[in-house]
């Protein structure tokens, strides 16, 4: 069984040895538990696709300490400059374009000339600069479920495939960076995340460009089916049909819900921030009772809405 430990220095010291042998270790970062390995080495990059079961033309995010190590791999233009002295560290991804000398492996970017990083908030920023080189780290689940939010949902679902998981108690914010990419004059939104659009619309003056979801995958997070339970999803959900688990927000709930196998809210007083934290583990928990279908009462786009709305919808989308 794989060892879960607390964050202290010597879990910080063990991690980062485990990683520079090429190992995979679950990280905590205020977003979710990421599936980490080292960027460089391509054997340990493998290893993240094999253990997520995750298609190798989806890119990965890479993790980095500081700035000054994003500037090791990538060029950074003076847009995504003022985002990242506003946003580091916290829940954004830039996708900028790949130095000719970034000694990143190329199953990190599938093939592509553009490197999607962040710098991550907590015990991760300490691994990554004990360790001295970024970490590819996608969300530590099996590619396509629900992303994990304590270190006992990446236990459960990636058990003995992990060399080591730090425990650092549930994740902050519960929801993925958001992701962006600077061109020119514009700012697209590839994903919406834990960084809500209109902060970033704040700072630049600029309206984001939402990314054409049917278009070539540019970074993580774009396949239509994503973060998905083994029930069936039903969205904006006014009536329960029976037999249904029922994935609530705000004080009202949809008719017949007294019936529904379970019921979970995400926010009893409709605090999207709240919603979400709990996201991912009270669609792991409804998932758990056996119901065929979750049924999710309608959730507001505004704010961090539209990112919980953009899992949502990909939880709920055609599985192939």
């Amino acid at each position: 069984m794989t060892d879960i430990i607390g964050i202290d220095d010597e879990a910080v010291a063990r991690a980062a040895k485990v990683l520079g042998e090429g190992g995979l270790v679950a990280i905590p970062t205020e977003t979710v538990y990421g599936l980490a390995a080292d960027a460089t080495n391509g054997l340990a990059v493998a290893r993240i696709f094999e253990a997520k079961g995750r298609p190798r033309f989806n890119p990965l995010i890479c993790h980095v300490s500081n700035p000054g190590m994003a500037e090791r791999f990538v060029e950074i233009d003076p847009v995504s400059r003022r985002l990242i002295d506003a946003f580091w560290p916290g829940p954004l991804t830039l996708v900028l374009p790949l130095k000719s000398s970034a000694e990143v492996h190329p199953l990190v970017t599938a093939g592509l000339s553009t490197l999607a990083l962040r710098m991550p908030r907590g015990p991760a920023a300490e691994v990554i600069a004990t360790l001295d080189r970024p970490l590819a780290a996608p969300s530590a689940n099996t590619s396509g479920r629900i992303s994990a939010t304590t270190a006992e949902a990446v236990a459960e679902d990636l058990g003995g495939k992990v060399d080591l998981i730090l425990d650092a108690g549930p994740c902050p914010v519960g929801l993925e960076s958001t992701i962006i990419k600077v061109e020119g004059d514009a700012i697209s939104l590839l994903r919406p995340g834990g960084l809500p659009a209109e902060e970033i619309e704040a700072l630049t003056g600029k309206r984001l460009k939402r990314a054409d979801q049917r278009a070539a995958i540019e970074a993580p997070g774009m396949l239509a089916s994503h973060y998905a339970p083994r029930a069936g999803m039903r969205l904006n959900a006014r009536e329960l049909a029976p037999g249904e688990a029922l994935l609530a927000f705000g004080p009202s709930r949809a008719k017949g819900a007294e019936n529904a196998a379970r019921t979970l809210n995400l926010s009893e007083t409709g605090n999207l921030r709240e919603a979400a934290v709990h996201l991912f583990d009270y669609m792991k928990k409804l998932d758990q009772t056996g119901a065929a279908t979750i049924a999710v009462e309608p959730i507001p786009h505004d704010g961090l809405g539209e990112a919980i709305n953009d899992r949502l919808a990909r939880a709920a989308a055609p599985r192939s």
